[in-house]
């Protein structure tokens, strides 16, 4: 099959989940040997030549703003498609429904890859979460077919649309943890000594919860922020205020200095109140982590039994006595730790997660 991915920042990914499944998706699909592509945002892109991990890139540029960044750069990209012959486009985030017919002129397949209700994020202003909605309404109507990560979502949108997705396909995950090396080196880290957030620094991702409930942590242990946002400075800067001596900001990691830090974390926490199954909260248990998540149905659904969970409605409150637990419990952490690494195993592999891609693909494009 010819096929192009399109809607995100594009690959290497540098940014977040949709990015980081184009790229392990994208690549494992040209490892089959299907001939990828995948649009890039230009500048946020800027790795060079036209070719990664067998995969076709192709750089068109965008407009730096909140609102428009995306949007421009998926027009610009489903245009350039009508000329490039694919059979079929896999795009992302639903408020690109509103162009995603576009390369059905030229009679590409067009599957749209919904996100976890993204209107209900605290980025967007009142106008912007109903053009979300809208183009929610879109989703059904102009691809010609649309899926989601979460059965949580999925019952989003068959209750309120009456519309069951074409697929409600998972993230993936590589399983297996990395040794302690260059990077814990270089933010002196200890191994099993830190307690890690990873994602966008953005208020609905709740980072405050984690940092408030580290406030006074035992000098043994940190805690360890990975991750960024763009337009977000005054969170941040908030973020910055709250955090005691023991708090670390790395910034973005990605790539295999992401992963080091993910295998040698004591704990990993994803406190997000909104959206749909996070990548990092996968990736996590498929390093190894006991894992900690904020207690919404989307996180329950990605962890199963598999990891414990906490009332994000107390904020801070509500994690502290589960981390206070923990740190005093290396036994209940290492149950945790195999649990978590024989659910994504079972549910997350990269493999698995590819035959469904293919499985789908072959469906839509066979009019099935």
């Amino acid at each position: 099959m010819r096929i192009a991915l399109m809607g995100g920042r594009g690959i290497p990914a540098n940014y977040g989940g949709f990015e980081t499944m184009m790229e392990e998706l994208s690549a494992h699909l040209a490892g089959r040997g299907h001939e990828v592509t995948v649009y890039c945002r230009v500048p946020h892109i800027q790795v060079a030549g036209n070719r990664y991990r067998g995969v076709r890139l192709v750089k068109l540029p965008t407009l730096r703003h909140k609102h428009l960044d995306t949007i421009v750069h998926t027009t610009l990209s489903a245009v350039h498609a009508l000329g490039q012959g694919y059979d079929l486009v896999l795009m992302v985030i639903a408020g690109n429904s509103i162009v995603s017919w576009i390369p059905r002129l030229a009679g590409q397949k067009v599957i749209l890859h919904v996100d976890g209700l993204d209107w209900r994020r605290a980025k967007w202003g009142a106008w912007a979460a109903r053009y979300i909605q809208m183009a929610e309404h879109l989703a059904l109507r102009l691809p010609n077919a649309f899926i989601t990560d979460s059965q949580v979502v999925a019952a989003y949108y068959q209750n309120r649309f009456q519309r069951a997705p074409a697929a409600v396909i998972a993230y993936g995950a590589d399983i297996g943890r990395l040794p302690p090396g260059e990077t814990l080196s270089r933010f002196g880290l200890e191994p099993q000594r830190y307690v890690l957030f990873v994602g966008r620094l953005v208020p609905e991702n709740c980072v405050h919860h984690l940092i408030e409930a580290c406030q006074g942590l035992d000098s043994g242990y940190r805690c360890v922020v990975v991750g960024d946002a763009p337009y977000q400075a005054d969170y941040i800067a908030h973020l910055h205020r709250l955090a005691g001596p023991s708090t670390l900001f790395t910034g973005y990691v990605f790539g295999q200095g992401y992963r080091e830090l993910c295998s040698n974390a004591y704990l990993f926490v994803e406190p997000s109140e909104v959206g749909g199954t996070h990548p990092a909260l996968l990736e996590a248990m498929a390093l190894g982590n006991c894992v900690v998540a904020n207690d919404i149905p989307e996180n329950r659904e990605a962890i199963g039994d598999a990891g414990l969970v906490y009332d994000g409605r107390q904020g801070s409150a509500g994690l502290k006595p589960v981390l206070d637990d923990l740190l005093a419990s290396p036994q209940t952490v290492e149950t945790y730790r195999r649990r978590a690494l024989a659910h994504a195993d079972a549910h997350y592999r990269w493999e698995q997660i590819t035959d469904r891609y293919e499985e789908l693909f072959t469906r839509i494009l066979h009019g099935a």
